[in-house]
């Protein structure tokens, strides 16, 4: 056979084995999840429903007046699954610390040109929220840290067992002297002057003996330092559902709540899982019963941390619910 001959076979094997290959990478590819880029951030109405920000009358963009979807609307986002958001980020000095042992946790709100910001408006009494929750929502807190005159954040935490956590910053831009107040743009990247609330989420690891625990069953129920409060109402997703909370003590409705952040009470939702944020604010106040309007983002299970105040201590009641009940 001359050499045109074998240089001609050598190509039809080459292209065979070629073809071959990308028969198979086809073939993988199709038999995987594809991968795909990153949503886009929410719609700035979306942000404000799950933050618990929106209108109070249930007709936001795109919802109907009783609270359900309307024709084309978007599903309500789900907050804290990003580190950043509206051109803002969230920047923790530490993401390690050691449980059981105090530790200052040191954080900052970066803007586009990676400056702290210093300007917040302030809402139920404080310019910024700070939740830390574990991954398995087994640990809570609450917590109000303080702004330093640079933009940081600090706050002590002690953190009791070992695990993965989350921690959530919950915020708007703008505040007294802030530049959105006086309707200029912000001139970092073009915010608007109408600030929006944002939350903001980030890993925080806390080493140590680490033993998982499962998710608290579903209960109606729950005790905190000899308090009993009841739930009443269940979670819809993509709809507006009544939240109703009643606290008792000894039997007794304790209708004597004191106002905390300038509310009855506070209510933060974290979906099992991934732990999307929601935090909303009551409704109102009728005797022992505190009232709230939450929208579920999907289908699942949710952990609901309802803090109250009395006889000057505030108190956390914590459940486990499912949409629809189940």
């Amino acid at each position: 056979m001359d050499i045109n001959a074998n240089t001609g076979v050598r190509i039809t094997a080459y292209a065979a084995a070629l073809a071959a290959t990308f028969g198979i990478a086809y073939g993988v590819g199709t038999g995987t999840d594809p991968v795909v880029a990153e949503k886009p951030p929410p719609a700035k109405h979306e942000r404000e429903h799950a933050a618990g920000t929106g209108s109070d009358t249930g007709k936001e963009a795109g919802r109907e007046a009783d609270g359900s979807a309307g024709e084309g609307a978007a599903k309500p986002a789900a907050g804290g699954l990003q580190i950043s958001d509206g051109g803002y980020r969230l920047a923790l000095e530490k993401t390690a610390i050691a449980a059981g042992a105090r530790t200052q946790l040191k954080f900052s709100i970066k803007d586009g040109h990676d400056r702290n910001l210093i300007s917040y408006k302030r809402e139920h009494e404080k310019e910024l929220h700070f939740i830390v929750a574990s991954r398995d929502l087994t640990v809570f807190r609450h917590l109000h840290p303080v702004r330093a005159g640079d933009g940081v954040w600090s706050i002590p935490v002690e953190l009791p067992k070992a695990g993965d956590y989350r921690v959530f910053a919950d915020f708007t831009p703008g505040g007294a002297g802030g530049v959105e107040e006086k309707g200029e743009a912000h001139g970092d990247g073009g915010h608007a002057a109408a600030a929006t609330n944002l939350t903001l989420g980030a890993d925080l690891a806390v080493s140590g003996p680490y033993e998982p625990s499962a998710l608290p069953p579903v209960r109606a129920t729950a005790e905190v330092d000899g308090y009993q409060v009841a739930l009443d109402g269940e979670l819809t997703p993509g709809k507006a559902s009544d939240i109703k909370l009643t606290v008792s003590k000894d039997g007794r409705p304790v209708t004597n709540l004191q106002p905390y952040l300038g509310a009855y009470g506070h209510l933060v939702a974290l979906r099992a899982g991934d732990l999307a944020y929601l935090h909303v604010h009551p409704d109102g106040r009728s005797g022992a019963r505190v009232s709230f309007g939450a929208t579920a983002p999907s289908d699942g299970a949710y952990r609901l941390f309802f803090d109250f105040r009395h006889e000057g201590e505030v108190r956390t009641a914590a459940f486990t619910v499912r949409t629809g009940g189940h």
